[in-house]
């Protein structure tokens, strides 16, 4: 095994011996091979680390690690000087075209499938950007914009209709990209750029392979920033500021990301299936060329074997415009977790389908665990094929929306997390399990005939079947439904498109409470082979959940509690995070024994089991902290397992 060390007084013609370090990562990453290591020490690199090779097994890996104690920031972004003073707080500058090379940020468009402009005649977005000491600014489409400044463009969310603060600071940017030169003009508040740090984003990734299959990496302790990441739709490719592109078995672990224009860390697929078609074809829609990115994947290697199994841990990734985290495909038997996931989607530069602190598409065996994810506009987006994923221990707050699970037909489970956001869950699926929850806002839940979606053998890409999303088959077991802090708004869309939307679980109402009753419901044969099934609402499993003031439960559920106070709240103090809440009495009374995957009823539609990776049924043997829980004993609802009746507040990081 070598080690090749990197210094920012090192040079590229050197051994990369300690005493004779590399000047750049990428120099390093060239000559890496399977079991070495790569030690980067303090200081700052603007580069676009490329590795040449990955490793060949989880003992074999290539290892890029910032030195122990050494803060190692890696860079996507060049400095600017030079600036001209125009007036007020305007200044300008120009910048050669040989700085960008065959990559101009400014002159790329936000652009592809699912992004959404008002009209085909709105002003375009670009991947540029503008940095003031850290601090990015906001693209305006002319110049007496950048003079005078517009306030934010929206005051409610599109979607919940939630009130949004007005985070415009009037640090805007426009430019003009000519044959050799690309001229900036940006509003700098009363600042000097030519006596603080101005930088612009010059490259679409930090780390970041351009071949597949860069296996078994591991990317540790470094500070990564600046990325002009492009809008990553799950019928793209999908770069990142750091991913591992299409491959198997990447660490990304202990690293600071943030600013990207798009894109943060990448799970996504490469072009397989195409790129943009539905944009740039116009012949079909994005649904049906995401479709068929499945089944091309299948044909060209989307495995087990081949693609996934990465893991992301104790990152904080903050400051992006589309997602923390994105991927189609392969995101798949990953595991996410121990993450804080923060000001996501809210710099509101671009609206489309794709934004969120963590968005996946064909989630399977995926693991989302206590992570902390805040300040976004979704907290975390499940779209698509989530199958034998896994939602557990995560506090979500202050989001415009905590979770939303759309068009998949399970089985998944969303265990003992904190939803405390005024949306706190969408449910557009079937065939999930909520168990042990804290949920503090609406629940919406929704068909979706119109898009069926595939499902998989258990364990597998292997598709086994596909069906439309007529909602149901759910099971709520020991959640908190606390009382609504407040109204969370209403909806922007049309309100006939929403089914159901409460604080609770009534929106269950029309559905039968078990197996028996829906079989005697559509076991008449007369009726039609699948027309029978179409009028009968899928059964549901509800038992000891615990509702306070304001909140519904179903009309068929047993074992319920109705509490008399129910309030819960996050808070952050000196560093630290609390649950603050008052409960009923009654809470005490809010007790069930523990249970296990093989005390949940199978998904009807894909046949399947709540199991763990591993096959076997999944155990819900811990609380929201780690804390211990065992089999034969009794726990309250909600995600701790030390929660009592009164007021009272729990440290929870």
């Amino acid at each position: 095994m070598n080690t090749y060390h990197v210094a920012t007084d090192g040079d590229d013609t050197a051994s990369g011996a300690s005493t004779d370090p590399l000047r750049t990562i990428d120099r390093a990453a060239q000559l890496a091979r399977p079991g070495d290591e790569v030690i980067v020490h303090e200081g700052e690199y603007r580069e676009w680390v490329r590795p040449l090779r990955g490793g060949r097994s989880n003992t074999r890996r290539i290892t890029y690690a910032a030195a122990a104690g050494e803060r190692v920031v890696i860079k996507g972004s060049e400095r600017v000087r030079g600036w001209e003073h125009q007036g007020g707080d305007v200044w300008r500058a120009e910048v050669p075209t040989g700085l960008f090379g065959s990559f101009n940020p400014f002159a790329e468009e936000v652009a592809g499938d699912w992004i959404v402009y008002a009209s085909p005649y709105e002003p375009r977005k670009h991947l540029g950007q503008v940095y003031l000491n850290g601090t990015g600014f906001t693209e305006v489409p002319g110049l007496d914009h950048v003079y005078r400044p517009p306030s934010a463009p929206e005051s409610v969310d599109l979607w919940t209709g939630v009130q949004v603060p007005d985070r415009s600071t009037g640090h805007v940017w426009h430019a003009q990209v000519g044959e050799h030169a690309t001229t900036i003009w940006a509003n700098f508040q009363g600042a000097d750029p030519n006596t603080e740090l101005v930088e612009i984003n010059v490259r679409p990734a930090v780390f970041h392979p351009q071949e597949p299959h860069r296996d078994y990496i591991t990317v540790r302790g470094f500070e990564m920033a600046h990325a002009a990441s492009p809008w990553a739709p799950p019928t793209a490719d999908q770069p990142g500021l750091i991913g591992p592109g299409w491959a198997k078995g990447w660490i990304i672990e202990d690293n600071l990301i943030h600013h990207a224009k798009c894109v943060g860390l990448s799970l996504g697929k490469n072009g397989i299936g195409g790129h943009n078609f539905a944009a740039d074809r116009q012949d079909k829609p994005g649904y049906q060329y995401q479709l068929e990115a499945v089944f091309t994947a299948r044909r060209q290697g989307w495995s087990k074997e081949e693609i996934g199994s990465h893991v992301v841990r104790r990152n904080t990734i903050r400051d992006c415009g589309q997602a923390g985290i994105v991927g189609h495909l392969g995101c798949v038997f990953s595991t996410i977790e121990n993450n804080h996931i923060h000001r996501v989607g809210i710099a509101r530069e671009f609206y489309g389908y794709e934004i969120a602190g963590i968005k996946l598409h064909a989630a399977i065996d995926v693991t989302i665990r206590a992570n902390r994810i805040h300040d976004c506009s979704l907290g975390t987006w499940l779209d698509w094929q989530a199958q034998g994923t896994r939602v557990q221990a995560n506090t979500f707050y202050h989001n415009n929306r905590d979770l939303f699970v759309e068009v998949s037909n399970g089985p998944y489970l969303v265990d003992h997390n904190i939803l405390a956001s005024p949306a706190a869950i969408e449910n557009f699926s079937q065939g999930g399990a909520y168990v042990h929850n804290l949920i503090a806002g609406t629940v919406v839940l929704e068909p979706v005939v119109d898009r069926p979606t595939p499902y998989h053998l258990p364990h597998s890409t292997e598709v086994a079947g596909y069906a439309a999303i007529r909602g149901g088959d759910d099971r709520w077991i020991a959640n908190l439904f606390t009382t609504p802090a407040g109204e969370s708004g209403a909806y922007g869309r049309a309100p006939s498109s929403i089914a159901h939307r409460s604080h609770g679980t009534s929106g269950y109402d029309a559905h039968p409470g078990n197996m028996t009753d829906y079989l005697a419901q559509v076991g008449d044969p007369s009726r039609g082979d699948h027309e029978r099934f179409f009028a009968v609402p899928a059964p549901v499993y509800l038992h000891h959940n615990a509702y306070g003031p304001g909140t519904a439960g179903y009309a068929g559920e047993e074992d319920a509690t109705v509490l008399s106070d129910a309030r819960a709240r996050v808070e952050e103090r000196d560093g630290a995070g609390y649950l603050v809440y008052e409960l009923g009495q009654e809470f005490e009374a809010a007790h069930s024994g523990a249970i296990d995957g093989s005390d949940l009823e199978r998904v009807r539609l894909v046949d399947a089991d709540f199991e763990d990776p591993e096959g076997l049924p999944v155990r819900f043997d811990t609380d929201l902290l780690g804390q211990p829980k065992a089999l034969g004993e009794r726990y309250p609802a909600g995600p701790l397992a030390a929660l009592r009746a009164g007021a009272g507040e729990v440290r929870i990081w």
